[in-house]
């Protein structure tokens, strides 16, 4: 499985503080780095930001010269049907091969609704996905 269907997330480790989403939006606007999706999770004080974003690695170096704790994770985004019953065929052929999903988060823009998934194999799952006939985002579509 070529390695163009993993895309780079960034994930922002902070302190669950006011002004922190700010702090991050205003760093990427500053850098010229459109965010594409996002989520939040939140856990005992801290806060995990999770981002696509159309730069990774220069989102990196700024957040971490900010002082944020950043790193890169590989993820995959899956084009669901945008209708009911999307979610479930793309849960239905992880679940069915024994893939596990670790988290995940959608958006619905310019390509349909997105599938974001971070699982416990993706090079597995990403040939799964294109065995099925599912489309898979690369970086460059971002």
């Amino acid at each position: 499985m070529p390695k163009e269907h993993l895309i780079q997330q960034v994930s922002l480790f902070s302190e669950n503080k006011p002004g922190k989403l700010a702090a991050f939006a205003k760093a990427m606007e500053d850098e010229g780095i459109d965010i594409l999706a996002f989520s939040i999770a939140e856990a005992e004080g801290f806060g995990v930001i999770r981002a696509l974003v159309s730069q990774p690695e220069k989102a990196c170096k700024k957040l971490s010269s900010m002082g944020f704790m950043v790193r890169t994770t590989d993820v995959l985004g899956v084009r669901m049907k945008d209708r009911p019953g999307g979610l479930r065929e793309v849960a239905d052929i992880l679940g069915e091969a024994g893939i596990n999903i670790d988290y995940s988060y959608a958006f619905s823009g310019r390509h349909g609704a997105v599938l974001v998934l971070r699982v416990d194999r993706p090079k597995d799952a990403a040939k799964i996905f294109m065995d099925k006939g599912l489309d898979l985002l690369r970086e460059k579509d971002l």
